[in-house]
């Protein structure tokens, strides 16, 4: 191990936080009683699922999967039997110990991969179900607000409340906001439209990151009913375009004119690997060129120079195919383990991981150079969420 690498700290740059049972109907005003999101028993699949709404969406724990001792579609049926790093801050504190991260960024589970669903209930109570999950990642993260950074969720239905709860949340600690890639799946012009203006420029007043990552979609009940349903490399079939989707949105925001026009916004690609996007400069680039962009908008720069200037991926089991692209672009690439997700990084009976994510981490970038290790690991993402070093003890 290099000395560089045996003194970076590593900051995790996608984790998720499993929702506990009582988060909506413990935080929502008494008035939302019988309609708070909560847990619900299906037959069918013999486990507690989430209803929200008319929505029964996926079990209690069924993203809850790290150490577990059985492959997907086998998860834990219960938040009792998973890992309690799953859902306890103090637990997760003593996992990022065990693992060697200095800290992680919290994204969501069910608000996240299921946002259309609280998009569908009554105005005012989809807003308080977003506030009050917000309010629970504050809380999450008070155990150590210096390794645990939320990341918040938005009423993005609202444009106007979404800036309003972006400044709650701001103030009580978020670093970050996460957004769809595509809002035309829910009947939303996409972010490059003049609805989404007030948002965005308060999201660079702020210096927040957008994120978009991977499981933020609509997907509806039978779909869900589906991937819990299905085998190994059906599963497989359909991760691998959902993951690849990001491709998109990010040739969006640049090929739009969006970098251009919010300079101060950094865009971070989440859950969907990092080798790809040199391709991706080098493709747009050439198109760009070729298809005559450069003519029709000669005030904007090539697109390879604002995904170099805005654009971030983070990656977790990329090995081969990560060398180049670390020696590409060494300052638009971060470390994630996913946990505490099935194909994440933790180690465990049923894994794919071999090792722990220290372990990983150092073999994935085995040769690199100690000032590369040192962004890979740490400068980008301490940057990017305003993560103070550790202190020495």
């Amino acid at each position: 191990m290099s000395t560089a690498f045996a003194n970076t700290p590593i900051v995790d740059c996608d984790s998720h936080v499993a929702e506990p049972a009582d988060l909506w109907t413990s935080r929502l005003p008494a008035k939302y009683a019988g309609d708070a999101p909560h847990l619900q028993w299906d037959d069918r699949f013999g486990e507690m699922r989430w209803r929200v709404g008319d929505d029964l969406l996926r079990g209690e724990a069924e993203f809850a999967q790290a150490g577990w001792h059985e492959f997907p579609p086998s998860h834990p049926v219960s938040l009792a039997e998973a890992d309690p790093a799953a859902w306890d801050p103090k637990a997760r504190l003593q996992r990022l110990d065990e693992y060697q991260l200095f800290a992680q960024i919290l994204y969501p589970n069910v608000l996240g991969f299921s946002a259309s669903a609280f998009m569908k209930l009554e105005p005012e109570l989809s807003l308080a179900c977003v506030r009050a999950y917000n309010d629970f990642l504050t809380e999450f993260a008070a155990a150590d607000p210096q390794r645990l950074i939320p990341i918040m969720m938005l009423p993005f239905w609202d444009v106007q409340a979404s800036v309003s709860e972006l400044e709650r949340a701001a103030d009580d600690g978020h670093r970050g906001v996460l957004l769809a890639a595509h809002y035309d799946k829910v009947g939303f012009p996409d972010l490059w439209d003049p609805r989404w203006e007030p948002l965005l420029k308060a999201i660079e007043e702020r210096g927040l990151s957008i994120n978009f990552h991977v499981g933020f979609n609509a997907l509806t009940s039978d779909m869900i009913a589906a991937l819990i349903e299905a085998h190994g490399d059906e599963q497989t079939r359909m991760a691998v375009p959902v993951i690849m989707g990001n491709v998109r949105i990010i040739s969006d925001i640049v090929c739009t004119g969006l970098c251009h026009k919010y300079p101060g916004i950094n865009f971070v690609s989440v859950e969907s690997g990092a080798s790809w996007l040199p391709y991706v400069m080098e493709s747009l680039d050439w198109n760009w060129k070729g298809h005559g962009a450069h003519r029709i908008r000669p005030e904007m720069e090539l697109p390879s120079h604002y995904i170099r200037r805005q654009v971030y991926g983070s990656y977790w089991f990329e090995r081969e195919s990560l060398a180049a692209t670390i020696e590409l672009i060494p300052d638009n690439v971060m470390f994630e383990t996913d946990f505490p997700h099935g194909v994440g990084i933790a180690p465990g009976p049923a894994s794919a991981a071999d090792g722990t994510p220290r372990e990983m981490a150092e073999r994935s970038l085995a040769g690199v150079s100690d000032s590369t290790i040192r962004k890979v690991f740490w400068e980008t993402a301490a940057r990017l969420y305003r993560i103070e070093p550790p202190v020495a003890k």
